[in-house]
């Protein structure tokens, strides 16, 4: 994997790349394998998650993979005794503002939702529940951990929106993808921007140019630890294919059907430590669009 330059040649292409960039090769599902990468580190960031089950390995499926190598990577960082703050990668699909038994939404999304487990949602499918399921466990472990190491470990778990715009890979991530679904006529990943809704009640969506400059903000700014969520706006479906459909006036109807629901975004705790975001969502929805037709998706 490190001598595949179609995995690493970005990496490598970065200014200082040379002199400041140390590569190395690690298994998700052999967590003990990150030890020597995290040795000597001041800040971690875990950003890696398991998408699929790999077959031979103690694990039953890729949820318990995802929450041992949260455990391991906390302790790799607890017997390295120069890491002071651990960065977790989380989503928001593991903060649902849904009721617990599902007879509706709370009246805001904030830091104190948490997806309940069994939760009934429509659009899903396995991959997706499997998804969620591994977000929240991992999230709530490293959380866990975190109260149990007080003045020890900080850890921060950022919990991401649905990230858009146009990062530095040379294809579309599926979450652009999940974007422009309604154009591009993806009824898969239109049916993982609608699950995505009717679980959040609506779409928390993000920049990646603010996310990599929140993963950094929490890592340089002291007394940073807990859990924050992080998204710019928070839209409906229907708001998404209403803007695309000024450039694309044949967009199927049912796309445009809102449901009235009056939940709103609670959260300001980022930005309460002094973050603030620059993409709009209207530069969200352009670079996603200005993407797919480059990578040939539109």
């Amino acid at each position: 994997m490190v001598g595949d330059e179609s995995k690493v040649g970005l990496l490598k292409s970065f200014p200082w790349a040379q002199e400041r960039l140390h590569l190395f090769e690690a298994d998700i599902y052999k967590p003990k394998e990150f030890e020597k990468a995290i040795q000597g580190c001041v800040y971690v960031f875990h950003v890696a998650t398991p998408m699929q089950h790999t077959t031979g390995y103690k694990y039953n499926n890729f949820v318990e993979a995802a929450v041992n190598a949260v455990k391991e990577i906390i302790d790799a960082c607890k017997k390295s005794r120069t890491v002071k703050r651990l960065i977790y990668t989380a989503s928001v699909v593991a903060a649902s503002p849904l009721k617990d038994d599902a007879s509706g939404y709370k009246t805001t999304m904030d830091e104190s939702c948490w997806t309940s487990p069994h939760l009934n949602v429509p659009y899903t499918n396995d991959f997706l529940e499997d998804y969620t399921n591994s977000k929240t466990k991992s999230e709530r472990e490293i959380l866990k951990i975190e109260e149990e190491t007080v003045n020890e470990l900080e850890v921060v778990t950022l919990s991401c929106g649905l990230v858009g715009g146009r990062g530095r890979l040379p294809y579309p991530t599926v979450t652009v993808l999940m974007f422009i679904s309604q154009i591009a006529n993806n009824c898969t990943n239109y049916q993982s921007l609608r699950y995505l809704e009717e679980l959040l009640g609506k779409i928390p969506i993000v920049h990646i140019e603010d996310i990599c400059r929140a993963h950094i903000f929490c890592a340089e700014t002291p007394s940073v630890n807990g859990r924050f969520l992080c998204a710019s706006s928070y839209v409906t479906s229907a708001d998404i294919a209403k803007y695309y459909q000024k450039m694309y006036p044949r967009l199927n109807k049912e796309c445009l059907e809102e449901h009235g629901r009056e939940i709103k975004w609670g959260s300001k705790k980022l930005e309460d430590k002094g973050f603030a975001y620059k993409y709009s969502t209207e530069k969200i929805l352009n670079d996603c669009l200005e993407f797919a037709k480059r990578s040939g998706d539109i």
